[in-house]
């Protein structure tokens, strides 16, 4: 009997990508096929998922970047993609289509709508991006990483959590221990190539903890390619051991190994952090849409497993302080991590699994 097929479609961001690995990979394990549909851009990000998964590179396109001339012909490009998607669909019919959002999830969308075929979108953020917000009323159900979740009027929703990819399942619920600990390890991540401002404020903040617990860190900093010379200088001048990359490809060893997170709230990022359950400072990105960074950190932060900073108040000498509280107080920072894991869903996959096998059989509520 030929397995069953569910297409994944997403874009070319960690956000999306993350959770669309972690379900491709699970339902491979359960026996289906699996494609993702996803633009030229979008297919450069996939090389961590599975080789059985195919990729469809479809023609797709965002309004909102090449100035007029890409607001223009946005819309063509796309209409073609749906054009193409829709044909292949037919002649190959899959069993689900799965959006996890970004513009080159729209071809498969429509396409299967078109088509009749059950669709679902799970949402990364408790606010929407603007191709799930389109969708969320006329696909079959949304699932959503963040309670609550703002969803337009007519959506129908149900709570899964947010996947996470394999490799960081594998280190969920990883020891704690900062009292027996001879170094204090510190993890930056500001998004896939880091953030400016983490990479300008948080050397600054850790030169100017006392000596003493300056003396213990180790640190490892995710910064832009144009900051990393000047951060790196930043803490060799404040002699601080530090492993200053534009890249992890290791961030879930690096999560299991370090004592506190300082980092955006992506989606991704803060399900990373409460699934390996590490205490965290969390920065939102200030120009998100909708201040969906804020909405995303919540949780951690009302468990407190977290504290939460916004960009216009964050400075040296205040995150200095704060760093100093957790690190400093072993107590302190394993209730971080234990409220951290509490409020997790390791199991978000197999629910999110779940949900694709109920839906290809009728049965999803």
């Amino acid at each position: 009997m030929k397995p069953r097929k569910l297409v994944i479609a997403a874009g070319g961001t960690g956000g999306h990508m993350f959770p669309a690995q972690a379900l491709a990979e699970e339902m491979l394990r359960r026996g289906w096929q699996v494609s993702l549909s996803t633009d030229a851009r979008g297919a450069r990000y996939a090389g961590a998922f599975p080789d059985a998964v195919t990729r469809e590179v479809v023609r797709a396109a965002t309004p909102a970047r090449g100035g007029l001339r890409g607001k223009l012909t946005a819309p063509l490009s796309i209409a073609r993609g749906v054009w193409d998607t829709w044909r292949a669909m037919r002649r190959d019919r899959p069993a689900v289509v799965a959006g996890f959002g970004g513009y080159p999830a729209v071809p498969a969308m429509s396409a299967a709508k078109m088509l009749g075929i059950p669709t679902l979108i799970h949402e990364q953020n408790g606010v929407p991006g603007r191709v799930n917000r389109l969708f969320a009323p006329r696909v079959d159900i949304v699932a959503c990483s963040v309670e609550p979740t703002v969803l337009p009027k007519g959506a129908k929703a149900e709570h899964t959590g947010n996947p996470v990819r394999g490799s960081v399942f594998a280190m969920a619920g990883a020891d704690y221990d900062l009292a027996r600990s001879d170094t204090r390890n510190v993890l930056v991540i500001g998004g896939s190539q880091g953030a400016a401002i983490l990479s300008r404020v948080v050397p600054a903040a850790l030169a100017a903890l006392p000596d003493e617990l300056r003396a213990k860190l180790k640190v490892a900093h995710q910064a832009r390619g144009e900051d990393e010379t000047h951060v790196r200088g930043a803490y060799a001048a404040a002699g601080i051991e530090a492993d200053v990359r534009s890249f992890f490809d290791d961030v879930p060893q690096r999560l299991a190994d370090c004592h506190l997170v300082i980092s955006r709230a992506g989606a991704s990022s803060v399900a990373d952090i409460a699934v390996v359950g590490r205490p965290s400072i969390l920065i939102p990105y200030a120009l998100a849409t909708d201040d969906h960074q804020a909405a995303n950190a919540r949780g951690l932060v009302q468990a407190g497993a977290a504290l939460m900073i916004r960009e216009d108040t964050l400075d040296s000498g205040g995150l200095s302080t704060e760093i100093a509280a957790i690190l400093g107080d072993p107590t302190r920072a394993a209730s971080m991590a234990e409220a951290a894991r509490n409020v997790s869903r390791p199991d978000a996959v197999q629910r999110l699994a779940d949900l694709v096998e109920r839906m290809s059989k009728g049965t999803a509520t």
